[in-house]
């Protein structure tokens, strides 16, 4: 388990448009979580990113997951039909 993700993420707005980057890198948490959402592994990541480290990985999921805590709505399809509801609102399904 790494220490805390706060020691290894970073966001400046002159580095990667203020993207949250892997500290010392322009690799953003961003990028990596793409990469493991296309199914590569911890390993491949970090032999195409050879500054970055396995914590970095990790705490980049930290990141991601403490992000996604926030209480927002998070929309993943919006019926086409009828999508408006009495109220003006649309209807959301997950």
């Amino acid at each position: 388990m790494i220490k805390e993700w706060r020691d290894f993420i970073k966001s400046d707005p002159g580095v990667m448009m203020g993207k949250p980057v892997i500290t010392g890198t322009r690799v953003t948490v961003e990028l990596i979580l793409e990469k493991l959402a296309a199914g590569e592994t911890v390993e491949q990541i970090l032999d195409e990113h050879p500054r970055l480290t396995k914590e970095g990985v990790y705490a980049a999921l930290a990141f991601a997951s403490e992000a996604l805590r926030a209480d927002v709505v998070y929309p993943t399809k919006v019926e086409k039909t009828g999508a408006k509801t009495s109220e003006g609102h649309c209807r959301i399904f997950y």
